[in-house]
């Protein structure tokens, strides 16, 4: 039966789930770097857990991942990568690489700093003896949903600002604010470049979600439909709650059979494994952004033992959950992507 508490989850007065989470929707800066390179030049961004940013302030860059080919970003141009997805900027494409670590780097203040130059670089005045530095604004985000919610699972692998510029007024406006603010050199640009940044990627999914996102199936579809929308949205509200199919099934005010069929044939999965993709993904953020303890969040999903838990997390998120205690964002080194043996980076 279905209780008065899963009745108040799913609330019709509510709001859908999808703007819900647009308007909860933030990104943490982690870290910044202002990097002025003289070209020829070359950075590979090993793969990571949280999102990568990537603005074009002078001179230009030619971006890759590992499955897309060279694409090149002007004056203006901004990215990002909401996976963290391994990728190279380069002043050309036949430009060998280094890894961003190796830069040389000083800093600015507790997570902002000079990439590439000498400590002076953001104040240094215009040199006559050769051709300026392109110069790039690059950060690291952390979103507040766990990379395995769906929405961005969904997300491309890159998100292109200029791509989105003509349907949302903010994504060109704040492109416009951030191209000042670089070229003016102003005491505290690094800082206020930081802030534009979060707000800027935010942005662009916001208008990824409202305009570019044009497929009429999978998750977003989903949270759309009224009747599959109110399940989904009860699934997220209280992951904790030991859901059956029968209590979904009547959520959405239909028979457990064709309740089940609707739901796999929207979103691709039964509602057993999303139930369970749901619950792995809040366990992965109480363990490793709030520093709970396996077990704690073992008995808070409902699970009889950290055995059982841990077998379960391993099997949807890839790996035990100690691991997101780690570095590299959570990332085993196992699944970290490495060049094919003999090749150069290019």
């Amino acid at each position: 039966m279905l209780d008065d508490s899963s009745e108040e989850l799913a609330a019709p007065d509510s709001p859908d789930l999808l703007t819900q989470i647009l308007v909860g929707l933030r990104l943490d800066g982690l870290e910044y770097g202002r990097c002025e390179l003289h070209a020829p030049w070359a950075v590979a961004f090993p793969a990571q857990r949280f999102a990568r940013f990537h603005f074009v302030a002078r001179g230009g860059a030619w971006l890759r991942t590992a499955t897309t080919d060279w694409k090149r970003l002007n004056p203006g141009d901004a990215v990002l990568l909401p996976r963290g997805s391994f990728h190279v900027l380069a002043s050309a494409p036949e430009v060998p690489a280094v890894d961003i670590h190796t830069l040389s780097r000083v800093a600015v203040s507790d997570n902002i700093y000079l990439v590439g130059g000498p400590p002076n670089a953001a104040a240094a005045a215009p040199s006559d003896d050769g051709p300026l530095p392109d110069v790039m604004f690059c950060g690291t985000l952390r979103f507040n949903l766990d990379p395995l919610h769906p929405l961005v699972a969904m997300m491309p692998e890159v998100m292109h600002a200029g791509d989105l510029a003509q349907r949302d007024p903010t994504v060109p406006a704040l492109l416009e604010a951030m191209e000042r603010e670089v070229s003016l050199q102003r005491i505290g640009a690094c800082g206020i470049m930081a802030r534009m940044a979060d707000v800027l990627a935010a942005s662009i999914i916001r208008a990824w979600v409202e305009c570019g996102c044009n497929d009429p199936t999978g998750w977003i579809a989903a949270v759309r439909c009224p009747r599959i929308g109110k399940v989904i949205a009860a699934i997220h509200a209280n992951p904790e709650h030991d859901w059956t199919v029968p209590e979904l099934a009547r959520l959405m005010g239909a028979s457990r059979s064709s309740f089940a069929e609707a739901f796999t044939r929207t979103l691709g999965e039964t509602p057993a494994k999303y139930v369970a993709k749901v619950k792995m993904f809040q366990a992965r953020r109480w363990i490793t952004h709030d520093g709970m303890r396996i077990a704690v969040a073992a008995h808070r999903l409902g699970y009889d033992s950290e055995a059982s838990f841990s077998r379960a997390f391993k099997r949807i998120v890839g790996h035990a959950p100690s691991v997101g205690r780690g570095g590299a964002g959570g990332i085993p080194t196992s699944q970290r992507p490495s060049l094919p043996e003999g090749r150069e980076l290019r």
